[in-house]
């Protein structure tokens, strides 16, 4: 494993893992903070789940850059909310767009990529934009629970990410959907109002459906396709 800047070795970052694996957040973002920062970010597209770590970070480091990647196909509420979260916490949240416009992607991939080949548009308008956003720092935030799909079932509170070659840290990696919502009710936190209107995961607008009753959270995005990640966490 080559940690670059980072002197954690994989059996280090295991043990970190196990240890922070009954922890509360704020004490895993506390020792992240300490262990990391400046070289920490969080990610974040204001789900549910980023709202909560949110909630948690602003208390710990509320100056920690959040990276928001706009894809130009995001849905206004996610922006509206992005706004009344930043006004609440004053959160350091960081804007980065893909290095093609929609309409320049239109122009050399054809309009509505997103249908034909949803993994090139992700990676265009999501994986690589991300890539650009994480160099220089040396560990990444994100709100990822393992119940939320097969794919994340197996993450770590702490982890290393070999894609970005840096420490990841999920902080929410044993909360269920159940418990993120009575952190959100209890605590009166903003939230999405798209999850009153039968969205149960947020992404971008063409590839994000409404979820019917009994089907899995993450059943609305790329309805029709085998697939369940963008692509930048997994």
């Amino acid at each position: 494993m080559n940690h670059s800047r980072i002197d954690l070795s994989e059996f280090e970052i295991k043990q970190l893992a196990r240890r922070f694996e009954t922890r509360g957040v704020e004490e895993i973002l506390e020792w992240a903070v300490a262990r990391f920062s400046p070289s920490l970010a969080m990610t974040s597209n204001f789900g549910a789940e980023g709202v909560v770590v949110m909630d948690h970070l602003a208390r710990v480091a509320p100056e920690t850059p959040i990276i928001y990647l706009e894809t130009g196909f995001q849905f206004p509420q996610t922006d509206e909310l992005k706004e009344r979260l930043r006004a609440r916490y004053g959160l350091n949240i960081i804007t980065h767009r893909a290095e093609l416009s929609v309409e320049e992607q239109n122009r050399i991939h054809g309009e509505r990529l997103y249908e034909r080949d949803p993994d090139l548009c992700c990676r265009i308008r999501k994986i690589e934009p991300l890539a650009a956003a994480l160099k220089g720092y040396d560990a990444w935030v994100a709100a990822l629970r393992r119940d939320q799909s097969p794919t994340r079932a197996n993450i770590g509170v702490v982890e290393w990410n070999a894609r970005h070659n840096l420490v990841k840290i999920n902080p929410l990696a044993t909360w269920t959907r159940r418990r993120v919502w009575d952190y959100i009710v209890t605590n009166d936190l903003p939230y999405s109002p798209l999850y009153d209107d039968g969205y149960a995961s947020i992404g971008c607008v063409p590839c994000t459906r409404r979820v019917m009753a009994g089907q899995h959270e993450r059943s609305g995005r790329w309805d029709g396709e085998k697939k369940l990640e963008c692509g930048i966490h997994l």
